[in-house]
């Protein structure tokens, strides 16, 4: 008997689970740990994330009836796991509150491991944010992930914000798009003038407005249905970028798994539909995993067989 626990600490959510031989006995779920505001030491963010994810553990260890401290392994996949301060605060709450070996990796890693059980494939992630990941026996290759300032192309964030450009423009055509008339009624905007004062606001949410994006494209805004369209070719070049870096590394297979996580692909069907088209056009031989990966059965898989 050996339990394992995997844990997906991603953006906007922290998800984990505990196994044994294999068998997923109890899940929790609960808000980000914020892993940016901890890369930056700040002392509020650290005390808030640490509750968290004690309280977190706690419940996963009620809910599968395990006391933790007899867990063999974890594997958890982090949203900022390269910087040192972050993987240092994870590891030193597990270490506190569960047993064995702790292995902290990227997010793309546990779900690549979740679509491709330690073997080669692509992954794309796009919620708030977008980026593409692939790999190739033990090497990982990666595109996109430069954060909403610099790219993010195909993301929550970039489907609200590119509209919104987009709508603008329409707008000097002397266009009225609805999309621009459902951000204004959203933000309460009752002139142009208060418009742009709500856009300029620091830590104002483009990526909540992707849903009215959708919403306007399913009643036939064309600046919608452009946006969306656009976002899945985005999304589809990033995964011909990895994957021509996969065949300069001496990816020879005839067939290239092609797998996703994240809202905007998993829910946004138009997103979806362009994306697929975009990459058969790119990729011979792409497959497709059409179920969204869940990257903690992943995280879960690494614990149990990454020694």
């Amino acid at each position: 008997m050996a339990f394992y626990l995997g844990m997906d600490a991603g953006g906007s959510r922290t998800r984990v689970a505990v196994s044994e031989d294999g068998r997923e006995l109890a899940r929790a779920e609960g808000e980000s740990v914020k892993t940016l505001r901890i890369a930056e030491g700040d002392a509020e963010a650290l005390r808030v994330a640490e509750e968290r994810l004690g309280a977190l553990l706690e419940e996963l260890g009620s809910k599968a009836g395990v006391d933790l401290r007899y867990v063999e392994r974890s594997s958890v996949g982090l949203s900022g796991a390269s910087v040192p301060a972050v993987r240092e605060f994870v590891d030193r709450v597990l270490s506190r509150r569960v047993g064995g070996t702790v292995e902290i990796v990227g997010d793309q890693v546990i779900a690549l491991d979740a679509a491709f059980p330690g073997g080669d494939g692509i992954l794309v992630i796009a919620g708030t944010g977008s980026n593409v990941g692939g790999r190739f026996g033990d090497t990982l290759f990666g595109a996109g992930g430069w954060g909403p300032m610099l790219g993010d192309e195909g993301s929550g964030y970039w489907i609200g914000h590119e509209a919104l450009r987009a709508a603008t423009k329409a707008r000097d055509r002397g266009e009225n798009p609805l999309v621009l008339r459902e951000v204004m009624r959203v933000w309460n905007a009752e002139s142009i003038g208060d418009l742009i004062a709500v856009a300029h606001r620091p830590g104002i949410s483009f990526s909540a407005l992707s849903e009215v994006v959708v919403a306007c494209a399913d009643r036939g805004d064309a600046v919608a249905i452009d946006v969306l369209r656009r976002a899945g070719e985005e999304l589809a070049a990033q995964v011909g970028v990895v994957c021509g870096k996969m065949r300069s590394a001496g990816f020879a297979a005839p067939v290239c798994g092609v797998a996703y996580t994240g809202s905007v692909l998993g829910k946004i069907y138009r997103v979806r539909e362009s994306f697929n088209a975009a990459v058969l056009r790119q990729i011979r031989g792409a497959r497709f995993v059409e179920q969204e990966v869940d990257a903690v059965v992943g995280a879960l898989w690494r614990a149990a067989h990454r020694k």
